[in-house]
């Protein structure tokens, strides 16, 4: 629901326009589309997403209706315009049914980024250069007015939603990124290496070291010791943002190193764990 400020009995008042938070923003599109973070939480990550939808202006619409009942803060196009649709003050409702490290109300934590692509339905081109650079310098300005974002809290929507969320999807150039210091990032292991893989259908210790180190990480799994379809998904996003050369779901010796670089240079880790 909309805060009282911005309705009156029997019609909703036109959104205000307001000031953009960044000076690289080139529109302000309002979206209806928010409310007050929780308990007055200051925004502590950046979730990117692709929009999903076959074009930059059917994607911006939906996020500027009420009747979608979503939105995000921002939405960058092909080209590197940067248009903003909610105050990063305010919970924007990009985030759905998610969770990390724990924390289930991602929407009062993050700053929500819609990258405008059409995604895997709609044939998941690649990301022009142009427009990550302007995601890159969007998010370096969100990092350096904030000062409270730590590099393993710049995520994937399929990292926050495993099971509901592919967005933005192996295609996407983290790497870039972290030239550029934005994000937590290490150069995959080879996918050639030897070694046990994990898979689904095994058990035991080894299954659930690795289900605790991802939980470790922040992803929402639990350490039952069996690797059932939720680890698999699991192991599946976690392979689209950190190993995209495979996303197959099974923890093979790349999967596992690559997890294991991640936790050793993770930025004050809350603790380490072994992994197989």
């Amino acid at each position: 629901m909309m805060p009282a400020r911005y309705q009156r009995t029997g019609f909703i008042r036109p959104m205000p326009v307001f000031s953009p938070d960044s000076f690289i923003v080139a529109d302000v599109a309002p979206s209806p589309n928010f409310d007050e973070r929780k308990a007055g939480r200051a925004p502590d990550m950046i979730l990117l997403h692709y929009t999903g939808m076959q074009s930059g202006d059917a994607a911006l619409k939906a996020l500027t209706t009420a009747a979608s009942k979503v939105s995000s803060h921002y939405v960058v196009f092909e080209d590197g315009r940067i248009v903003q649709c909610v105050q990063e003050s305010l919970r924007a409702w990009h985030a759905g049914e998610s969770s990390w490290a724990g924390e289930t109300d991602i929407n009062s934590c993050s700053i929500g980024i819609e990258i405008v692509n059409p995604g895997h339905e709609f044939g998941y081109p690649n990301y022009p250069l142009r427009q990550i650079a302007a995601v890159i310098s969007l998010c370096k300005s969100i990092i350096t007015r904030r000062g409270s974002i730590a590099s393993d809290r710049i995520l994937a929507h399929s990292d926050v939603a495993p099971t509901r969320k592919q967005d933005p999807g192996e295609k996407f150039p983290w790497g870039l990124l972290s030239e550029s210091n934005v994000g937590h990032w290490v150069r995959a292991a080879p996918l050639d290496l030897e070694g046990t893989s994990i898979r689904p259908g095994d058990r035991g210790d080894p299954v659930a070291r690795l289900q605790r180190t991802l939980r470790t990480y922040g992803y929402g799994i639990n350490d039952t010791g069996s690797y059932d379809d939720a680890t698999r998904i699991v192991v599946a996003a976690f392979q689209r943002h950190f190993r995209q050369a495979r996303v197959d779901g099974i923890a093979d010796p790349s999967t596992l190193l690559t997890l294991r670089a991640l936790i050793e240079t993770r930025p004050s880790p809350p603790f380490s764990t072994a992994i197989a």
